[in-house]
Order: C-alpha cells, then sequence, then structure tokens
C-alpha cells in the first residue's frame, strides 16, 4: 500500500464525505464559476491539508469529528485554493501539477476573480455557522503566508537572507497554513486551548521540515517535475546556500553572489553554483535541520495514547522528509 493511502486509512469516510461537502462548498449561481470549480475539485493533489485536520481531531477527541470538522477542513481547502489560484497569476505560471492553471486557460482576470471567490466563500461558510475561532485561526494563517512572500521579495533583491530571516520565511509561508490545519483539527473538536498551540506548533514544525525538503530537491539528482537548479535561476536563498555563503572564503562568496545575480541563465554556472553549495556542505546541514524539526514535531506526539490517528501522524511525519516528490 501506498504511504499516502495507508496514512489515509483511519479517516477514509471522512475524506470521501469531505469531497462532497467541499464540492458543494464551492458553489454559484454562476455557470462559469462552476465550471472553473468543477475544473478545481477534478484536478486536486494528495490533499494533506484535511487529512491533518480530522486526523489530528480524531486523536484529540478519542476518535470524534462534528459538523465543525468538516467545516474546518472546508475553509483551510478553499482558502488554499485560493492562494494557490492568486499564486499561479503572481509567479505568472501555465501548470499547476502537471495540468493547465486557471490563469493559462481562462486568463489572469478571471483566475484572481476565482481566487477572491473562493477566499470569500470560505470567509462566509465560518461566518454563516460562527465558527469565529476557526475563522481567527485561517485568518491569522492568511496574513502570515500574504506577509512571508512579501518579505522573501523584499530580502531577494539584495540576497542578504540570514540563516534566521530564511526560517521566518518558510514558516509564514509555508508551515503556517500546515499549522492552522492542526490547531482547526484540534479546536473544530473543542479541545482546551493548550491542547490546540500544541498541534499548531506541532504543525510548525512538520511545515518547516516540509520546505527544506523541497529546497533540497533544487540539488538533488531525482526527477522530481522540478527541474533542479531552479530556485538559483529564480535567485531564491534556500537553507543550502545560505550555509555555504556562510562558510566559505570572501572570494568563493563573491563569485557565488555574482552567479546567482547575473549569470542565473547559464546552464553550465548553475550547475558550478550548485557544486559549490555540495562541497561546502550545504546539504548535510539543511538535511540535519531539517530531521531536527522532523524530531520536534515527534516528541510532541509523544503526549498522546497509542492510536491509529497517531500511527497516521507519525507515518504523516516522516513522509514530509522521505518524498521522493
Amino acid at each position: 500500500m501506498k504511504v499516502v493511502a495507508q496514512i489515509k486509512q483511519p479517516i477514509v469516510k471522512e475524506m470521501e464525505l469531505f469531497e462532497k461537502k467541499f464540492y458543494s462548498s464551492m458553489s454559484s449561481k454562476v455557470a462559469l464559476l462552476n465550471r472553473i470549480t468543477h475544473y478545481i475539485v477534478n484536478r486536486k493533489g494528495k490533499q494533506m491539508r484535511p487529512m491533518f485536520v480530522f486526523l489530528v481531531s480524531k486523536m484529540t477527541s478519542d476518535g470524534i469529528v462534528n459538523e465543525r470538522t468538516y467545516r474546518g477542513a472546508s475553509v483551510i481547502e478553499l482558502i488554499h485554493t485560493a492562494t494557490l489560484v492568486h499564486d499561479d497569476v503572481v509567479d505568472d505560471s501555465n501548470r499547476r501539477r502537471g495540468f493547465f492553471s486557471i490563469n493559462a486557460l481562462w486568463k489572469n482576470k478571471i483566475a484572481v476573480l476565482v481566487g477572491d471567490f473562493l477566499l470569500s466563500k470560505g470567509l462566509l461558510l465560518s461566518i454563516d455557522n460562527g465558527d469565529f475561532d476557526l475563522l481567527r485561526i485561517i485568518s491569522v494563517a492568511v496574513r502570515e503566508m500574504s506577509e512571508g512572500e512579501l518579505l522573501q521579495i523584499e530580502k531577494a533583491r539584495r540576497l542578504d537572507i540570514t540563516e534566521e530571516i530564511y526560517y521566518e520565511i518558510i514558516r509564514q509561508k509555508t508551515a503556517t497554513l500546515i499549522a492552522a490545519c492542526c490547531a482547526m483539527g484540534a479546536q473544530s473538536v473543542n479541545a482546551p486551548e493548550e491542547e490546540v498551540e500544541r498541534m499548531r506548533l506541532f504543525g510548525e514544525y512538520i511545515g518547516m521540515a516540509f520546505q527544506i525538503k523541497d529546497d533540497l530537491f533544487d540539488y538533488g539528482q531525482t526527477q522530481i517535475g522540478k527541474p533542479t537548479g531552479i530556485d538559483i535561476k529564480e535567485q531564491k536563498m534556500t537553507l543550502p546556500l545560505i550555509y555555504a555563503l556562510n562558510h566559505c572564503t570572501k572570494e568563493e562568496k563573491k563569485w557565488a553572489i555574482n552567479s546567482i545575480k547575473n549569470h542565473n541563465k547559464d546552464k553550465k554556472r548553475v550547475k558550478e553554483v550548485i557544486a559549490f553549495v555540495k562541497k561546502t556542505g550545504g546539504l548535510e546541514y539543511a538535511v540535519k535541520q531539517m530531521k531536527s524539526y522532523q524530531e520536534k514535531a515527534l516528541v510532541l506526539l509523544e503526549t498522546y495514547p497509542k492510536s491509529i490517528y497517531k500511527d497516521s501522524l507519525e507515518l504523516m511525519v516522516n513522509y514530509v522528509i522521505d518524498r521522493k516528490k
């Protein structure tokens, strides 16, 4: 059995019902919108985020989920989908998970409006049902994701990202949404405040490990649908590169920054930068940091009694850093 199917095992019924509820939460009186949301639903990814919501809610409540849990998972997925649609416009990207993006098929103006529509649907789903505690969790995540993206853009121009700033960027850009999923799962079944916070932190650690793993793919040999060196071409400061720049000679640093700023379209030069990062120990350091976040996440699960939901969450933590794409 594939790992994702194994993780999903204890919540198969919930995920099936969730899909129906999620699809109906997108409905509109506008035929064009329905055509586009149908396209989105039929090209969904692994749906890791709703899986986090259901597994955490079941682990923290002896296997219970309720309507709030379904709404919480739907809100997360609606808002996550809205941010992806907007991201593709911002990045001028024509593909998403191997399919055409919304902006590629329906142009930017429609894509931005669809993103806005999904965002408002998510907000109204919470407001109409009085789930203000769940709305607060997701609203904080959306604010942080925007701040993280803008902080990265601001820093990328000068290539002066320290390790500390890098962690702050990935915490906001990537980890905050997974943290929201886990907090949402606990909050939806009315878990105590300290437990909601523990689960939020659990999600944050997984998100940090997840992003560092993504950074490592840029230097890997395995074919993952993303060519190696793409982060360097886009002048993204990732952890292996930051470490290498902080642990090399002045001349090497000058050469590497010049390569990234002025020769990032030169394939040979990009390969040389990748080799430089490997030689300086950037990859080993990033792996070490990723595993440290993995450990922190697993430690937070130790406080819970053994259950199939806890097993799945442990599997999820390990899958995040063992995945091949």
